[in-house]
């Protein structure tokens, strides 16, 4: 799936930057490779070690630079991550597609294309509420969780924008306007969005761009050093690939180490900018009808239906009426919803499974760019990413009951006793 910024400034610097890139790394290699390495240090000073030491370092850096641009320009291109739009939000998008074609068809009409026009802005204006329809597309995918992040009614968070519900670490990108999976930032120099699918593929490709222009920058240095030391002048490629190198080297190089720290955080740069304050709202599964806690609320999941149809959260919460049949009882499921402290992070793990989250499982996969991040791919009934200590702390810190099979189990059979009872009733 393809996704563009929205800004006409960000898609033309996405569509030119590669080419500046390019030209930076087309250049950088002739003046080092032909120019500092094959004239002056082989063939005017004699220095063939040094030439073909720099020749290695410099081809072996390149490559792997290109490769890992190539990965991460390709991931954000085809799989960038981003959370599916509602039925609302894709409505509106068709809405904005007809629109932008009856403008071009009605140019040089006057009047009749600002009345047109009109009716169509009309028509294009839709509910961003969040849905109150208890069975609402792609709410089970929460409830099924063992936890999830959600909001005071219990219910997950809500994107106006989107019109869908938001996954765990989801943040609303205001560049594509689409929320995307565990969102770092918008960089037009690899392309577009990078978030969970490509933020591996980012630091891998930020780490060797810096240690090419290390190269670049020593190899530059040592020439301008023995030209000067020769009474030989300076060479004007020569400095202008230094000050190349040096630009570059310094803004990759800061772009690597922030970006492996927030690995080792287990954040991105969304997340990081808030770490400091934010407070997570948590729904965890306890057992069926557990009630109200002193220091929380319970939720109910399948939410209940109002007359109209339509569900209630508040009539969701504990003290509310849930499903009514013993049979809907069976696939009732209860959340206490709980909040953290502030600053603390669900999802940290430690460092080095922090680490592996994101870089991958073995050494190969942290230095080359073939395979997923395991967090991309990560599937489990518990929750939509791999839950750190504190989420046991949050049970013992409000007291909340386990969930054990066989009180499960038991619960169940009862349930269904009850079932058949009321049908044998009717």
């Amino acid at each position: 799936m393809r996704v563009r910024a929205y800004r006409p400034e960000t898609r033309w610097a996405t569509r030119i930057i590669p080419f500046v890139l390019a030209g930076a790394v087309g250049f950088s290699t002739y003046v080092v490779v032909k120019r500092i390495c094959l004239d002056y240090f082989l063939s005017s000073w004699q220095r063939s070690g040094a030439a073909i030491a720099f020749i290695v370092l410099h081809l072996l850096f390149l490559v792997l630079m290109l490769l890992t641009y190539f990965r991460v320009f390709l991931v954000i291109q085809t799989n960038p991550g981003v959370v599916p739009l509602g039925p609302k939000a894709t409505e509106q998008n068709t809405l904005e597609k007809r629109k932008m074609k009856g403008r071009r068809r009605r140019r040089g009409q006057g009047d009749s294309e600002g009345a047109a026009e009109g009716d169509l802005e009309a028509a294009n204006q839709y509910d961003g509420r969040p849905d109150e329809n208890p069975d609402s597309p792609g709410l089970e995918e929460y409830y099924s969780k063992d936890v999830f992040i959600c909001e005071t009614d219990g219910r997950p968070r809500w994107c106006s924008t989107c019109c869908n519900w938001k996954p765990d670490r989801a943040h609303h990108c205001s560049e594509i306007e689409r929320c995307v999976r565990k969102m770092d930032h918008y960089c037009p120099w690899v392309g577009g969005i990078v978030g969970e699918t490509s933020f591996k593929f980012f630091v891998q490709f930020t780490f060797y761009t810096a240690l090419y222009c290390i190269v670049v920058i020593v190899a530059a240095a040592l020439c301008l050093r023995w030209l000067a030391t020769n009474g030989l002048g300076v060479d004007g490629f020569v400095i202008a690939v230094l000050a190349i190198g040096a630009f570059f080297g310094l803004f990759t190089t800061t772009m690597a180490l922030t970006s492996i720290r927030y690995i080792g955080l287990n954040l991105t740069n969304i997340d990081y900018l808030k770490s400091k304050c934010i407070v997570h709202q948590l729904a965890i599964r306890v057992p069926r009808g557990t009630p109200l806690g002193p220091d929380y609320g319970v939720v109910h999941y399948p939410l209940p239906k109002s007359a109209d149809g339509l569900s209630s959260p508040e009539s969701a919460l504990a003290g509310g009426k849930g499903p009514f049949s013993a049979r809907d009882q069976l696939a009732t499921r209860t959340f206490a919803i709980v909040k953290t402290e502030m600053g603390e992070n669900p999802w940290q793990l430690g460092v080095y499974r922090n680490w592996k989250s994101v870089m991958g499982n073995n050494i190969i996969d942290w230095f080359l760019p073939f395979n997923d991040s395991p967090c991309s791919t990560f599937e489990n009934n518990e929750s939509y990413y791999e839950m750190g200590p504190l989420y046991n702390q949050l049970r013992k810190r409000f007291n909340l009951p386990e969930i054990s099979i066989e009180s499960e189990e038991s619960e169940m059979k009862k349930l269904e006793k009850k079932g058949q009872h009321q049908a044998n009733g009717l």
